[in-house]
């Protein structure tokens, strides 16, 4: 039996070996609605920020409670860890004017990174009148934030077509946009061909890629009904017949990333960002695989 484990050992390691100290990570949490919702999100918080992460970042409701809400988490993360935190700022039911006062107060407050958004609307029927490239224009206007966007490898669901989708990605660059990160996704080559795209553009900042760990199959399903993000048919037949075993789910779901990280690390892919859904567990394993530990 020993012999085997070192057996086993020697293999991962030879396959990580020309991984680890060569990729990084960072990690999105979403506002907790209860109290213990928010001591699981701060347990999380500290078992992740011991993998050295570049930074957190933190998601932002429409209305002003949830702001209010995200401004304090963000406080709170970067007081606890000292890593960079960077909060959501999204278009959503906001004027330039309010959005100006709030990148101000942010600013004043110590907060150098946003995350810069239009937004989703609750209402299917709302008009926009801000889109993400005004924000990133205000921002930099107002003080020099390191500023994340949001980047589509399957298009955004509003978009007209793929070409469009990227020139509206270069604009936010042009403005001052720091780096992109992806929606999540399950198919390699849509990465793939989204970054040759955007190098074809002359869109040189980095394009990090949004890592989705499964949790639960159902859960994911929905989450990509509402995203334009397609799963793979080999998917559903690997969680086939699981619906009420969430262990055996979490498992197929670990390995899946595991091989997602490695291939998108061996075509050069240095920077990873993961939708936590404030858990811990599986995506601390994850990493600590690939030598993100102390």
């Amino acid at each position: 039996m020993n012999f085997l484990n070192q057996y086993h050992r020697d293999i991962i390691k030879k396959k990580l070996e020309n991984l680890n100290d060569t990729i990084q990570c960072s990690f999105e949490f979403f506002p907790p609605k209860s109290l213990d919702a928010e001591k699981k999100l701060f347990s999380s918080v500290l078992k992740l920020s011991q993998l050295k992460p570049i930074f957190f970042s933190v998601t932002y409701g429409a209305n002003s409670g949830e702001r209010e809400k995200t401004y304090n988490i963000v406080k709170t993360i970067h007081e606890q860890t000292g890593i960079t935190t960077a909060p959501h700022l999204t278009c959503v039911d906001a004027t330039l004017s309010e959005l100006k006062e709030i990148a101000k107060f942010y600013w004043k407050n110590g907060i150098r990174s946003i995350v810069a958004l239009r937004g989703d609307a609750l209402k299917k029927s709302y008009q926009h009148k801000i889109y993400a490239l005004d924000l990133v224009l205000l921002l930099k206007k107002i003080a020099d934030f390191d500023i994340s966007v949001a980047a589509y490898p399957e298009i955004h669901p509003e978009a007209k077509n793929a070409q469009s989708d990227i020139l509206n990605l270069k604009k936010k660059v042009d403005a001052g946009a720091n780096r992109a990160i992806t929606q999540f996704f399950f198919n390699i080559e849509s990465y793939l061909r989204f970054r040759d795209n955007c190098i074809k553009n002359n869109i040189n900042i980095e394009i990090i890629p949004g890592i989705l760990p499964i949790y639960n199959f159902a859960q994911l399903k929905k989450f990509s009904s509402m995203t334009n993000v397609s799963i793979p048919k080999w998917m559903f037949e690997m969680f086939n017949g699981l619906d009420k075993d969430l262990v055996t789910q979490k498992i197929i779901g670990a390995n899946i990333v595991i091989d997602m990280v490695k291939n998108l690390s061996y075509e050069g892919v240095k920077n990873f960002h993961f939708y936590t859904l404030n858990q811990a567990d599986v995506i601390y394993s994850i990493c600590h695989m690939f030598g993100f530990q102390n």
